[in-house]
């Protein structure tokens, strides 16, 4: 009698021999049932809904940190794809082997020794819904993965990460400490939040592939870098929010790079441009920590078509903007305005002690093309230049206020 009422409730019949398996779904979790031997509902228990096909449910793992220890909670669906080896540890260790279903995983709470590290073969969305975590083994967070990897910020939120001072008790033993947060693929930050970084090993932000922050994003700040502030394969973009880059970053500010194969060579790829692209927003950057510093460096061609820059090269040697290739200015997305100040002298480092080049606010190795801006280098350091352009300068209709040098 429980059966028929519950068959009459859900509006269909279970028919064995058209289907041999359901799928019952309750409080976003699913189960399946054999039908070969039949199958008794009990109306005290009533799932959310039995279906004849795997259902579409969005699969979330849920990651809670509390002090030293960490809830990750994984739906049973996923139980034979995602494992967590770490337990109850704040070094929370995940694998998951799923290759067509993208996994999204909520992370939030905080942790004074607490990192994550996710390793998988196909892309990931990580929300941050208030995160802190300050690990005391490698990196923050890590992801070994050669995809998309999409870091959401919850709106309003504050999510703060920071690594540890040394590479020693890294999470794996045969990996190297790269960042406070790694990964192999390609990060795309978006979300109305805040993220603050500090890299206190290497680099504070490093993604082998290109790393692109969203006009969503409110604010990305590195508190400190003993290397890079961000260090990008592949190419960097900013299409909005607020960069903050301070003084404590030992190296470049934004560094993008060419994507190498295991012989250094470059990889020919649409995407593997080693530029850098700014579309929108404000960027704060200040290099005074060391000499040989750039606030923006790129191996390929720097594209600007909108934004507010305020950069500070306060070093010997060290420059504002610079790059190996060719460097465009326009207003094509928003309003551009830089503002530069190259207040160091010569590099006094031995290795350029053959030629100890000067500060500068902007040096291009190709040719810079000024469409539309105002770009103003204010040069205050002994032997400072204001712009250097190895190719051909043309100016289209920028305000431009500095000392041009057509090398």
């Amino acid at each position: 009698m429980k059966k028929i009422l519950l068959l009459l409730l859900f509006g269909f019949s279970f028919v064995a021999s058209h289907a041999q398996t359901v799928y019952i779904c309750k409080d976003g979790d699913y189960t399946t049932q054999s039908l070969s031997e039949g199958y008794t509902l009990n109306l005290s228990d009533l799932p959310d809904s039995i279906t004849f096909s795997k259902p579409q449910i969005t699969p979330v793992v849920t990651i809670v940190y509390s002090g030293t220890t960490a809830t990750v909670t994984i739906p049973a669906f996923l139980s034979n794809e995602v494992t967590c080896s770490s337990g109850t540890s704040s070094q929370v260790i995940i694998v998951n082997t799923n290759t067509t279903d993208e996994i999204t995983y909520n992370v939030s709470g905080s942790s004074t020794a607490g990192s994550l590290t996710i390793t998988s073969d196909y892309k990931m969305t990580v929300n941050l819904n208030g995160v802190s975590l300050t690990s005391t083994k490698g990196e923050a967070m890590r992801f070994k993965c050669g995809k998309r990897i999409a870091l959401v910020m919850a709106d309003g939120t504050t999510n703060t990460f920071a690594d540890t001072a040394d590479n020693g008790s890294a999470v794996y033993s045969d990996d190297t400490h790269k960042a406070c947060i790694y990964t192999k693929g390609h990060i795309e930050l978006s979300g109305a939040g805040t993220l603050n970084v500090s890299g206190n090993y290497n680099h504070a932000i490093a993604s082998k592939e290109y790393f692109q922050i969203k006009k969503t994003v409110t604010a990305v700040n590195i508190v400190k870098a003993a290397n890079d502030a961000i260090h990008a394969g592949q190419y960097f973009q900013m299409n909005g929010g607020t960069l903050t880059i301070n003084s404590s970053t030992v190296n470049d500010g934004v560094q993008a790079e060419y994507k190498t194969d295991d012989n250094d060579a470059i990889i020919v790829d649409e995407e593997n441009t080693g530029g850098v692209i700014i579309k929108g927003g404000t960027l704060n950057i200040t290099m005074n920590n060391s000499e040989d510093a750039k606030g923006i460096k790129a191996e390929g061609n720097i594209d600007i078509s909108g934004g507010t820059f305020t950069i500070d090269a306060n070093a010997n040697g060290s420059r504002g903007i610079q790059t190996d290739g060719n460097m465009t200015i326009s207003q094509a997305d928003a309003t551009t305005n830089m503002t530069i100040t190259a207040a160091g002298g010569k590099c006094t480092l031995e290795e350029d002690s053959d030629d100890p080049h000067k500060c500068m606010g902007i040096k291009v190795d190709g040719n810079l093309t000024i469409d539309a801006g105002t770009i103003t280098v204010y040069n205050t350091g002994k032997k400072s230049k204001g712009i250097k352009v190895s190719g051909i300068y043309t100016n289209n209709g920028g305000t431009v206020t500095a000392s041009i040098d057509n090398d």
